[in-house]
């Protein structure tokens, strides 16, 4: 019980910098930059198993796996975002992800290149997106955190994975249900 008691103050002041939130984040690099992904969203992270591919699916679905008998699609975040297919390597990652899509949770893979740590980031590190300059779509990024002297682009999953991808992403797991029936 004392143990709890640890982070409290004594005479019962907080000060600003105590009570800022700080959120988590997830880190990885994806074609030599540096992204992260709120942890809350993160189920898993899993060595690179190739994917297995469907006809007819956009360029960034690389493909669906198995994950304990659940289909999961696997999107390469690099292609997403107008760039080179990822090189898969011995440091590439799929980080399964749970996103929400009409009220109902989905599991998604994303293909990066190497995963690094989790972050805890405050409030106040953290700068609103770019308005130009950036090599992204500027509704993808949540924000900027300053971390030694450089950037890390967070990332606005339900705008990286938006209803349409969504939709589609829907469609997939429905046809992969109904060839296994």
């Amino acid at each position: 019980m004392a143990a709890l008691n640890i982070l409290r103050r004594a005479d019962g002041d907080a000060s600003q910098e105590e009570t800022a939130e700080v959120r988590q984040f997830l880190t990885f690099q994806l074609a030599g930059e540096t992204f992260a992904i709120g942890i809350l969203r993160i189920r898993e992270i899993l060595e690179y198993i190739p994917p297995t591919s469907v006809p007819l699916m956009p360029p960034f679905i690389r493909g669906v796996m198995n994950l304990r008998g659940a289909v999961v699609p696997v999107i390469d975040l690099s292609l997403r975002f107008a760039r080179d297919q990822t090189v898969v390597n011995r440091r590439t990652c799929i980080v399964i992800m749970e996103v929400e899509h009409d009220e109902q949770w989905q599991l998604v893979g994303i293909l990066v290149d190497t995963v690094h740590e989790v972050l805890a980031i405050p409030d106040s590190e953290i700068e609103p997106p770019p308005q130009f300059g950036s090599k992204i779509r500027v509704d993808f990024i949540d924000g900027m955190a300053r971390m030694d002297n450089r950037f890390v682009v967070l990332l606005n999953v339900d705008k990286v994975l938006s209803v349409g991808e969504m939709a589609l992403l829907s469609e997939l797991g429905q046809r992969e249900e109904a060839e296994e029936e």
